[in-house]
This record gives structure tokens, sequence and C-alpha cells, in this order.
């Protein structure tokens, strides 16, 4: 059986195990196959596999929809974010000259690059919508480093599952699997709307993951981390929405 042919044989299980016997038993069918979120413990945990499972056997390689120029939005919303300490006013007060984005975990050549460096790497551009689950969305264009340029320069171990990112705020990270970490539309973005990234939307580096919901496209980000287990990160739900509550996987 072919790819395709496997994809929507498994996806037709899926719906006639949902409609015959509700979702518990449709996640049994995507335990097989390792389609697990890490959050699936939770109340919601059911539905929210069968969710993840379905978009990932049937839109592993979509794309989120680009816009075209004439539709980048005027006032974008740059959304409040807790005060950030003393460190990034220095890193940001010398024009970032200090930042670094460091590269750990399960990599054959961890490193850790500055600002410059990052700036220097191939680039992509995408005009793309973020969209906050409490309603707001703006179109923007974002330029940066595809994750997968990252992910190939140090060297990432065939075992690895998620890549986690982590801010300079302490408490905000998040995390993907390797779907979204190489899907070609996943930056780490350091130009919006032909400039430099503003400070107010994430500025100088942000996660751009467009194909999820706005909590996932964490701001200032400092650090990724190559993984094959969530478990040793935060509550082991795979970032800090999931530990308070939100889905780890926010498809859109």
């Amino acid at each position: 059986m072919n790819n395709i042919s496997r994809r929507k044989f498994i996806a037709a299980g899926l719906a006639v195990a949902a409609g015959a016997s509700g979702i518990t038993v449709a996640a049994k069918i995507v335990q097989h196959h390792g389609l697990i979120p890490p959050d699936a413990g939770g109340l919601y945990g059911p539905g929210e596999t069968l969710t993840y499972a379905a978009q990932r056997l049937l839109g592993r390689h979509s794309m989120a929809r680009e816009f075209s120029r004439s539709e980048i939005s005027e006032n974008p919303f740059a959304n409040e974010v807790d005060q950030l300490g003393d460190e990034f006013k220095q890193l940001q007060a010398a024009s970032f000259v200090d930042w670094r984005v460091t590269v750990d975990g399960m990599a054959a050549r961890p490193a850790s690059f500055s600002l410059a460096e990052i700036r220097s790497f191939p680039t992509s551009t995408q005009i793309t919508m973020i969209g906050c689950e409490e309603g707001w969305t703006y179109i923007a264009e974002w330029t940066g480093v595809p994750l997968s340029y990252i992910l190939d320069r140090v060297g990432a171990l065939p075992q690895v599952r998620y890549v986690v990112y982590r801010s300079i705020q302490p408490d905000w990270w998040e995390s993907i699997d390797m779907a979204d970490a190489l899907h070609p539309q996943t930056l780490l973005a350091h130009r919006m709307n032909g400039n430099e990234l503003p400070v107010p939307f994430g500025g100088p580096v942000r996660v751009r993951v467009p194909r999820q919901l706005g909590y996932k496209n964490v701001k200032y980000i400092n650090r990724l981390t190559l993984t094959d287990n969530l478990k040793p990160f935060g509550k082991g739900l795979g970032g800090a929405s999931p530990d308070g509550g939100y889905a780890w996987y926010a498809g859109i």
C-alpha cells in the first residue's frame, strides 16, 4: 500500500472509529502510529489527539495561506508581554550585537549563533497571518532563516522528535514536532515588513510557525533544544501554554 493510500485508509479508520465509538477509540488507533501529542493525558486529550493525528496524516505538508503585499495590515497589533528584564535592556542598548541563539540537545554540532550570523544565513520571506486565540489577527511580511537550515547546520540527530524553543523571558517556551520544524514556512524571523524585527513584535528574533496559533510563535528567542522526549521540560506537556491549560498542538 503506498503512503497516500495508507494515510487515506488510516484517516477513514479514524472517522469510522470516531463515529462509532467516540474519539477515545479513535485515540487508540492513532496511538499505534505514534501520533500522540505530549498533552494527551489531560481532560481534552482524546480530542486533541484526534485533531493532531488527522492533521499529521492528511496535512503534514500543507502550506499556510500567503497574501499579497496589498493585504499587509496597516496597524498590526503587538500583544503585551511581561516586563523585559535588565539583561534584555542591556542587549537592546547595544543594538543586540551580543545576542546569541544557542542550539543544544541532540545535535552533532551544538552551536551558539550571534545575531549577525543569523542575519547572514539564507533567508525565506512570506506574507502570512498571525492569529491569536484571543481573537485578534494581522498580516505581515516575515523574513528569516528556515528552521530546517539551522537544524541541518547543527546536525540534528535522526532520533530528534521535537524542537523546544525558549525566550529570554525565562517562563516563555514552546515546542513543535519535526513536521513543523522542517516545514519550509517555519522561520527564525528577524525582519518584518522589510525592516529589522521591532522589539514589540519579538525582535531581534522570534519563531514564526504560520500553521499554528499565535502563542506558538514565541518572541525573543535565545535557545533551541533538540530532543526526543518532552517529559523533562516543564510539566512534560510540551510548552508553557499547555502547562497553563492550552493545547500543545494549535494548528490552524
